[in-house]
C-alpha cells in the first residue's frame, strides 16, 4: 500500500505552504472512525442526525455527510478562497520545543487549535445556537482533535511545524518532502496499518489512561512528543541541536517512530470520543 500512496503524498506535499494540514485524509479519517466507534449510541445517533443536515453549511464542494467526510472538511474548505480564511491559524499552535512550554503565547486571541477545540465543544453544548453553526462546530472539532495529535501541530522550532525541514522517508526523498509531511503522510499510514486495527470499541480500562486531561494537558503532551521523537530523530538525538540539510529517517528510525505515532492516532480518536460524548450527550 505504501508504495502506491507515496507518489501521491509527495505530490500533495508540494502543495503545502504551511503547517495547516495534518494527517492528510487517512489519519484524520482514522481518528474520526475510532471516535465514532467509542461514543455512546445516543451520541452516535446525534452525530448522524446533524451530519444528515450538513448541507446547511453550504459547502457542496466539501461535503460532511459522514464523520469521515467531516474529518477532512476543515482542510477542504481552504480551497474555497477567502470565505474561511479566518480559520487558517486554528489548525496548529507553534509552541517552541526548545523553550519552557508556553501555550498562551501560541494562542493569542484564541487563534490556535486547542482553543478552538474548547470553543467547538461549547458551541455543540448550546442547543440555542443555530443548527448550521453547530454542524460547522462539529466538523471543526472532529478535524482539530486530529490536528492537535499530530505532534508537529503542537510543537516546533520556529520552522512552521517542520515544514521548513527537508526530510527523506527511508529511501524515498522527493525534493519537496519535509519533516511535517513525513509525519502527516507515510509515517501516519505506516503507524495506523502496522498492527491490529485501531478502529474498534475500547474498554473502559483501555480508555482510562488516554481519556483524561484537558486540551492544555494534551497540548503539553503532544509538544513533548514533538520534542522527544519528531525533532530528536531529525536532529540526530538532540532535539534542539543543529538540523542537517536534510533529515534522513532510515528504516531503523521509522520502526522506532511507529509506536509513538500510532499512539497519537489512538489518543486523538479516544479523546475525540470523550469530547463528543460531553458535547452531545444528554
Amino acid at each position: 500500500m505504501i508504495r502506491r500512496i507515496l507518489p501521491l503524498l509527495a505530490a500533495l506535499a508540494a502543495l503545502l505552504p504551511s503547517p495547516a494540514m495534518a494527517y492528510w485524509e487517512f489519519g484524520h479519517e482514522t481518528v474520526a472512525a475510532i471516535a465514532y466507534r467509542n461514543v455512546t449510541p445516543q451520541v452516535r445517533a446525534a452525530i448522524d442526525r446533524m451530519l444528515a443536515r450538513s448541507a446547511l453549511m453550504q459547502t457542496p464542494k466539501c461535503p460532511a455527510r459522514t464523520i469521515e467526510e467531516a474529518s477532512i472538511w476543515a482542510d477542504c474548505i481552504k480551497t474555497l478562497g477567502p470565505r474561511f480564511s479566518y480559520a487558517f491559524s486554528w489548525h496548529y499552535q507553534n509552541v517552541n520545543i526548545c523553550k519552557p512550554f508556553d501555550l498562551k503565547g501560541a494562542c493569542k486571541d484564541g487563534n490556535c487549535v486547542s482553543a478552538q477545540i474548547d470553543r467547538d465543544v461549547k458551541i455543540l453544548k448550546d442547543a440555542g445556537i443555530p443548527l448550521s453553526e453547530r454542524i460547522q462546530a462539529l466538523a471543526f472539532l472532529v478535524h482539530f482533535v486530529g490536528d492537535l495529535h499530530q505532534p508537529l501541530h503542537a510543537g516546533d522550532r520556529g520552522d512552521l511545524g517542520g515544514n521548513q525541514v527537508k526530510a527523506a522517508y527511508g529511501i524515498y526523498a522527493p525534493e519537496r518532502f519535509n519533516l511535517h509531511s513525513v509525519w502527516d503522510g507515510p509515517l501516519a499510514e505506516r503507524a495506523i496499518t502496522d498492527g491490529p486495527p485501531l478502529v474498534r470499541a475500547y474498554s473502559d480500562a483501555e480508555r482510562g489512561p488516554v481519556w483524561i486531561g484537558t486540551t492544555e494537558d494534551w497540548s503539553r503532551e503532544n509538544w513533548q512528543v514533538a520534542h522527544d521523537f519528531a525533532y530528536a530523530t531529525a536532529a540526530g538525538g538532540d532535539p534542539c541541536g543543529p538540523l542537517p540539510p536534510r533529515a534522513v529517517l532510515d528504516d531503523a528510525t521509522i520502526a522506532k517512530l511507529v509506536p509513538p505515532a500510532r499512539l497519537q492516532v489512538l489518543r486523538g480518536g479516544l479523546r475525540l470520543a470523550r469530547l463528543l460524548d460531553e458535547a452531545l450527550g444528554s
